[in-house]
């Protein structure tokens, strides 16, 4: 299990917004592929995956904040 979690995006940005999930619940993904954008402090950026796999759970849906480290989303 590998979880998608917020990378540190700079200083004085302590939480995202996400804006868009390229893929759904059930898709495979590939190491290094874009898989959430997320905005934060009217910047946008794409978070990949690590590793390939399948995506089984999206935690923060759009639409919803998620803090700096917090799980995002979770592959098998």
């Amino acid at each position: 299990m590998i979880k998608i979690n917020v990378p540190f995006l700079g200083e004085g940005i302590e939480d995202v917004t996400v804006s868009t999930w390229y893929f759904k619940e059930g898709d495979s993904v590939s190491s290094g592929q874009d898989v959430v954008e997320v905005v934060a402090d009217k910047a946008i950026f794409n978070i990949e995956s690590e590793k390939m796999g399948i995506l089984k759970k999206i935690v923060v849906p759009e639409g919803k904040a998620a803090k700096i480290g917090e799980t995002l989303a979770v592959i098998e």
